[in-house]
């Protein structure tokens, strides 16, 4: 008896902190902020100069202040992560072998694909790692 009394006192200390950290990160999110979307990496394949095949890396996420099209946004992840892996094919495609890639040009185009998806202006992409292994 007494050791099952402890067990359930240990148990209710535990859901007690786990309530309060669900409670809090309602509050606020991990990363980046209440206005932000994290996006998972999107990746493509590229020429190295010695002629094989490399990964083209870009982290994105996004800035969306407006929480009605935060809502939207991250209803569309599918498509917005469709149409950024789409334009970063097209984008390696014709990079020379061993160039770097142009990061203005991957940022313009890729908040002009995340305005066209999301279907109006409002939300800011925000480039985080551009990479080539």
């Amino acid at each position: 008896m007494q050791r099952r009394s402890v067990l359930l006192a240990a148990a209710a200390a535990a859901a007690v902190p786990a309530a309060a950290r669900a409670a809090s990160s309602r509050e606020k999110k991990a990363v980046g902020g209440l206005s932000f979307v994290a996006l998972p990496a999107v990746t493509s394949t590229v020429r190295t100069p010695n002629g094989r095949r490399g990964v083209l890396m870009v982290e994105l996420g996004l800035d969306i202040p407006d929480s009605r099209l935060r809502e939207r946004a991250e209803a569309s992840q599918p498509r917005l992560r469709a149409a950024f892996a789409q334009l970063l094919q097209t984008y390696a495609t014709g990079l020379p072998p061993g160039a770097p890639p142009n990061a203005d040009t991957l940022s313009r185009e890729m908040q002009r694909e995340t305005d066209r998806v999301l279907g109006r202006a409002g939300a800011r992409l925000l480039l985080g790692t551009v990479m080539v292994n």
